[in-house]
This record gives C-alpha cells, structure tokens and sequence, in this order.
C-alpha cells in the first residue's frame, strides 16, 4: 500500500512533465480531494497509507489534470473569500485576484452605511454585480454582508447573458444561505431598461485580448470562452458597460471593474474618451498589479 509522500511524489512528476506549474500543488489538492480530506491533512501525514480506493481515485484524476482539465473542476470546488465554491464548465473559476473586488465593494458598502448618519427610513443601498458568472462576487459580498449584520441594508441583483453560469450562480446562493439575498436576472450586462440605478456596479467581465487566449494555460480551454474573450484590445465589454454608467449609477455612485494587470493607462484612456468629466482610479491587487478600476462622476 502506497504512502501519501509516495503517491504526491510520483503525481508530481507526472504532472511536471505534462506542464503544470503547479505540480506539487495540484498532486496534494487532488490527493485530499481522492481520500476526502483536507491538503493540511495530506501535507501533515506524509508517512500515512493511502487505501486502494483512494489510491484509483487519485490516478484518475490524475490523468484528468495531465489532459490539462483545471482541478477546480476536478474537485468541483474552488476556495474564494473564505468559501467554497461550487465550480463547473459552466462559469470561469474564480481567481484570487478578483477578491480585491470584493473586498473594496464591502468597504465601500460599510461606508456609506457607517460614516454618515442614515434616515431610519432611508432606503437600501442598491449593489448590482455585472457578469456574475458561478455568482462569485454577489455572493461573497452578501456572505460578508451577513457576517456583520447588515445584509438587510443593502439590496444585490447579479446579472449574467448565460443561463447555464446562473443556475450555478444561483446553486452557490443557496449553499452559501443568501439564495434570498440575491436577485439573479438574465440580461446582457445590464436590464435593458434602468427603472432605478444602483449606489455601486461590480464587474469582472472578460478582460483578455482575443489573440491572447490561445496563449493562456491549457486549463483555461476547459472554461467558457466567452468568459475570456474580452475583443480585440480586452476592453471591448468593459466599454459597452462603461458607457451605460451615466444611466446605471446613483448620484454618489461608484462602478469597480476588474481589468487585467496591464490594462491601467488602457481604462483611464477608455473612460477619459467616453465619460469626459469623470474620473478613473486603478486599484491595486495584494500582489500590486492594477486589478480594479474606481469609476464614478466628477465633482464638476
């Protein structure tokens, strides 16, 4: 019976040479997702047998990730923001990138709640996610909203063109107790007609150019194009969503877009062509590249 150190080792090496770069990595998550239990548990108990149950289950999904099959949709999960998410061919998965989103929407949403006084009767404040996807963002954010007790102050609609990345929107939802909390509506990026705008717009739309996909991880071939594909110079949705804040965004409102690490002087450009008088802030990710740009009117 082979050891857990044993099988990492040889797995590693098999994945190596099919060009992960994250060889060890993967081989450890597969290996905790074949025996049921945690990567801490693997990395803790190197001297540990494996059962031959296990030890098939392991092979299989090893040839999966050899083939280039991402280990999100091994697995059927991904780790974002402190939760599990449900992941599939249905949606892109989630990137650690993309919890910068989350994280300044949920400042942004505590203060405009907590810095100046608010009218009992003043209604909720009103978030819309554009391009929810596996319903990432919307999600973790009425999570975190929960957490602190003032889910019930901020009203969240996520929108998406693909019925098939709603309904796992809507699965994760309900797995992470906000099915309630969250109104998912099939437009193409925003309903065609605004009734009422919203306080904060979220978005991580497809940022990629399109000559640049095929050059993206094999992984990325498992994940709906459409998800990718961003046109010529990556900013061909963002453009169309940028163009229709001045009807989408409240007085006071913010948009955050997710844009790619070399797309900064790019937006800034974008936004200064097509909303003269607004202005355009790019927002570091945790590793320092661009990651999110904060658009909204200008003061004059």
């Amino acid at each position: 019976m082979a050891t857990v150190e044993e099988l990492i080792r040889a797995g590693t090496a098999r994945l190596r040479a099919s060009g992960s770069e994250t060889a060890r990595l993967d081989a450890e998550l597969l290996l905790g997702h074949a025996i049921g239990a945690d990567r801490t548990v693997i990395v803790a108990h190197p001297a540990a047998p494996v059962g031959d149950g296990a030890a098939e289950r392991f092979e299989a999904d090893l040839a999966r990730r050899e083939r280039g099959e991402p280990v999100a949709y091994i697995r059927g999960f991904k780790e974002f923001y402190g939760l599990a998410f449900a992941a599939d061919p249905r949606a892109l998965i989630p990137r650690p990138e993309t919890e910068r989103l989350v994280e300044l929407a949920e400042r942004d949403v505590l203060r405009r709640l907590t810095v100046a006084p608010r009218r009992a009767d003043a209604p909720a404040l009103r978030v819309i996610d554009v391009g929810t996807g596996g319903g990432t963002v919307a999600v973790a954010l009425a999570v975190a909203l929960r957490n602190r007790g003032i889910a019930g102050e901020v009203e969240i609609i996520a929108t998406d063109d693909a019925p098939d990345a709603l309904d796992l929107a809507r699965e994760n939802a309900v797995g992470h107790s906000v099915g309630d909390r969250i109104l998912f509506l099939e437009a193409d990026l925003l309903p065609p007609v605004v009734v009422m705008p919203w306080d904060l717009v979220l978005a991580n739309l497809p940022y990629v150019p399109t000559g640049a996909v095929a050059t993206l991880p094999v992984a990325a071939s498992f994940e709906p194009r459409a998800a990718l594909d961003g046109g010529a110079d990556g900013l061909a949705v963002i453009g169309r969503l940028v163009e229709r804040l001045p009807e989408a965004l409240a007085t006071g409102g913010v948009g955050l877009l997710e844009i790619g690490s070399d797309q900064d002087a790019a937006i800034q450009h974008l936004v200064g062509e097509r909303l003269p008088g607004w202005t355009c802030r790019v927002e570091p990710d945790l590793a320092g590249h661009p990651r999110v740009a904060r658009i909204e009117r200008g003061n004059g």
